[in-house]
């Protein structure tokens, strides 16, 4: 059994305390840059787009998915992420990453991408065909961070996601009085997302092999590409290997616990680790 005296601790209590208030952290070099090259030659090849002739870049956003190729995964297990998840989540609480999910490959494009709606990462219920019925709950089951993999540079015009800055504790309020039923994606979006309309909106920029780790429930939405060069960006979950608890009683609360606690009231103080 490893000794956490000699763990790594990559974010400090002030990155702590933003993410509990803010709902994301920026990890910079969270992963090498030539994974980053490696898996962007492996994206290009399935766009069936060319690199370097823009004329083939016909459609706004190509969807790409569950890539587990090399890497992919080494991308998603560096020593720096999983120390950040330890610190976030909770050390055994969250499963490795064996795929790297959904890839949004955006292009320069004039046209509306058809899927710039603003919108939280539903977690559960996706046996049904009707994905406006899948799922979310104030205890995030099925999810425990929301990630952004950064796979090419992504500048103020080359289509970065927009967050809206807190809006994960007006969602972990509402999806209160729902308890372990929690909302659908209909229902949220009917009731829910217009009220975080005020969070003040920061954007997922960076070079490539930045991650930013997000709470499950932060508000986000896509954009239109008024760059020049095409986004690389997965957006894979973190999955929890045990549900999330809001009343632990070991006193082993997580960040992302401790946020969900502040949203309803349950704590008032800035989280400490």
């Amino acid at each position: 059994m490893s000794n956490p005296i000699n763990k790594p601790r990559v974010l400090t209590g002030a990155h702590i305390d933003q993410f509990v208030r803010d709902g994301f952290v920026r990890i910079d070099h969270a992963f090498p840059r030539h994974l980053a090259d490696e898996a962007r030659a492996i994206l290009w090849r399935d766009t069936r787009c060319a690199p370097d002739d823009p004329r083939t870049w016909t459609k706004p956003v190509v969807r790409l998915g569950m890539y587990a190729e090399k890497p992919f995964i080494e991308a998603a297990n560096t020593p720096v992420l999983h120390a950040a998840f330890d610190q976030l989540v909770g050390e055994g609480r969250w499963l490795p990453c064996r795929s790297m999910g959904t890839f949004p490959v955006r292009f320069p494009s004039p046209e509306d991408p058809g899927d710039a709606g603003w919108h939280i990462d539903v977690s559960f219920g996706f046996e049904s065909p009707d994905f406006m019925s899948w799922r979310a709950n104030v205890s995030s089951k099925g999810r425990a961070l929301l990630m952004l993999f950064l796979f090419s540079d992504v500048g103020e015009t080359d289509a970065p996601t927009r967050i809206r800055t807190g809006s994960h504790l007006h969602m972990a309020r509402m999806l209160a009085p729902s308890g372990e039923d929690g909302l659908s994606l209909r229902e949220l979006a009917m009731n829910g997302f217009s009220e975080t309309a005020d969070c003040p909106e920061a954007l997922a920029t960076g070079e490539a092999g930045t991650v930013y780790l997000c709470h499950p429930f932060l508000v986000h939405s896509a954009q239109p590409h008024r760059g020049t060069q095409p986004r690389f960006m997965a957006q894979p979950p973190l999955f929890p290997r045990q549900p999330l608890e809001l009343a632990r009683k070991d006193g082993g609360t997580s960040p992302v616990e401790a946020a969900i606690q502040l949203a309803l009231g349950l704590h008032d103080r800035a989280f400490r680790p």
